[in-house]
């Protein structure tokens, strides 16, 4: 995988992306091989040669890279971007990547992808409240989810209807607001043809945006403006996709510090049509059979 970003770092988990100041000096371009399956995490960036070790196992190799020099510790306006290195998350980008997978199993397929993604990213985000109650055997101290604090869900029509399908069974109490935004097939603009946001959504919301396709990045970037015109800021929010390609992620890091995206795979490259390659087609004609 090869993208061009002031910084590109693969960890364990997740992989990042962010942009530097602006400065006369040319991007510097980061070019990945051969990442380890369970991904891994670059470190020493201020060097040509960057360390990638894995989540499993303390074990090394190198990669050569040229990467300006910056902070040892990462910084809170970095982007961040998660590839759980779960099977089951493999297997359902597989069917989906099938282009022989008929229409209702690739819809299945994307919401239980959906469903694995959402709980990755609700990981230590959503707030809690703590007490204790009386089970049937004594009392004990509990946990819950703290219904009082916002959390929303704006999946990206048509495909985002899709993956976001499961995302009640998972996020207790959500608000789902959506947004329909269609992409000119000649000139890869998007326009916004349905947006149900609310002016303004409470300041200490949690948003989760689902958006199967992060291809070019004009459709992502489109719905997180107008997610940001509601008064939420990019720490605030966490991308959901299926397949995300260096171009998206690279928009994404220039224009939203902090945000985090969480995607099944990344993909090297999109073609003249705007379409990941290899990417899985268009998911909203094959999740609806159109």
């Amino acid at each position: 995988m090869a993208s061009s970003c002031s910084s590109f770092t693969v960890s364990g988990r997740f992989c990042c992306c962010s942009s530097s100041p602006a400065s006369s000096r040319p991007a510097p371009s980061c070019r990945l091989k051969h990442p380890h399956p369970l991904s891994s995490r670059i470190s020493s960036p201020s060097s040509s040669k960057i360390s990638i070790s894995s989540s499993r196992r303390r074990m090394y190799r190198t990669v050569n890279a040229h990467m300006a020099a910056e902070p040892k510790s990462i910084s809170e306006d970095r982007m961040l971007v998660f590839v759980p290195p779960h099977p089951l998350i493999k297997h359902w980008v597989s069917v989906l990547r099938n282009e022989q997978t008929p229409s209702p199993i690739f819809r299945n397929a994307m919401a239980e992808l959906g469903r694995l993604l959402l709980y990755e990213a609700s990981r230590d985000w959503l707030p809690t409240i703590t007490g204790e109650i009386q089970s049937p055997m004594g009392i004990a101290s509990v946990e819950f989810i703290d219904p009082r604090e916002p959390v929303v869900v704006v999946p990206i029509l048509r495909a985002g209807l899709a993956l976001v399908e499961h995302a009640s069974s998972i996020l207790p109490a959500i608000k789902t607001y959506h947004l329909g935004v269609s992409r000119d097939e000649e000139t890869l603009q998007p326009t916004v043809y349905l947006n149900k946001l609310p002016d303004n959504l409470p300041e200490n919301s949690r948003v989760f945006v689902v958006d199967p396709m992060l291809a070019t990045g004009g459709t992502i970037v489109a719905a997180l403006n107008l997610i940001r015109n509601c008064g939420i800021s990019s720490k605030q929010i966490k991308v959901i996709s299926a397949v995300a390609a260096p171009p998206a992620l690279q928009k994404l890091s220039e224009n939203f510090p902090g945000l985090h995206v969480y995607t099944g795979i990344i993909d090297p490259t999109v073609n003249e049509k705007g379409f990941i390659i290899p990417g899985l087609g268009d998911a909203g004609d094959r999740c609806f059979g159109t």
